[in-house]
Order: C-alpha cells, then structure tokens, then sequence
C-alpha cells in the first residue's frame, strides 16, 4: 500500500503525516508512506488544496486534516 501526503510543507500538511505515521505504527500496516510536495504532481491528482491524502493513487481528502479514524478507516478498507 502507497500512502502518498500532497502538500508543500505547511503545518497542516505536517500534522497529516504525523497522523498517518501514527496510524499506520499503531495498526501494523505495512505501508509505504510518501510526502509529495511538487505541485506539478499534486494538480495531477485534481487536489488543489493541501493538505490531502491520497491511497494507492485514490484521492481520500483533500483541504483538511484528516481524523486518525478516517485514516484507519482508509487504510484498512
């Protein structure tokens, strides 16, 4: 699983890395967990506003910082 964070770097996008780190420690998942913040590659999601969160290339948020239950509820579905 590729979990992909789309955000040049402001403090919400790193408070959404930090969630999903936490997560994805706390449920054993093994995930590749990637921070993407050129924004040629985040438009090519559709996102145009960060932070988001993207899941094997399947856009699940995008302008807010996501729950640790949304994120559970993601990666585990």
């Amino acid at each position: 699983m590729k979990i992909e964070i789309l955000g040049t770097g402001c403090p919400k996008c790193k408070k959404t890395k930090e969630i999903v780190d936490k997560v994805v420690k706390d449920t054993g998942i093994d995930a590749e967990v990637v921070k993407v913040e050129d924004m040629d590659k985040i438009m090519s999601y559709g996102v145009m506003v960060t932070p988001a969160l993207a899941v094997d290339g399947d856009v699940k948020v995008a302008g807010k910082i996501p729950s640790e239950d949304d994120v559970k509820k993601w990666i585990s579905g």
